[in-house]
């Protein structure tokens, strides 16, 4: 059974920073694509950050480069998404999301991923 679990979520004021977690089994990690999505209420969702194996690449969206920093820890199948200098329009459900792709860049063209966790609450308040 393939498991995508999200942590690390809650309320913080704007310019603070969360650290998101997705744990991730019941898949090969090594050949997955491991990324993060958002959905604010009433948008659609939208592509944040991606990873391949072993840092071999990372892809992260315009509107949070240089605030935001996705990594993977390989040894326990996780991936971080190290959220700084928030701001309120950072606020939305936060999903991680998995899927063989070939390239990180690839999860954020992609509209058909196959794995997604249940989504964990970011909020930013001003």
């Amino acid at each position: 059974q393939v498991r995508l679990v999200e942590s690390g979520g809650g309320l913080v004021q704007a310019g603070g920073s969360l650290r998101l977690s997705c744990g991730v089994s019941g898949i090969a990690f090594s050949r997955n694509v491991i990324g993060w999505f958002r959905q604010a209420p009433g948008q659609e969702r939208e592509f944040v950050a991606s990873s391949t194996w072993r840092g071999g690449g990372t892809y992260t969206s315009d509107s949070v480069k240089g605030r935001f920093t996705i990594s993977r820890v390989d040894a326990n199948n996780t991936v971080i998404l190290q959220m700084n200098n928030l701001k309120p329009e950072d606020t939305a459900v936060y999903f991680c999301a998995a899927d063989q792709l070939r390239s990180a860049r690839a999860m954020s063209e992609f509209s058909g991923i196959k794995f997604w966790g249940q989504g964990t609450q970011v909020t930013v308040s001003s």
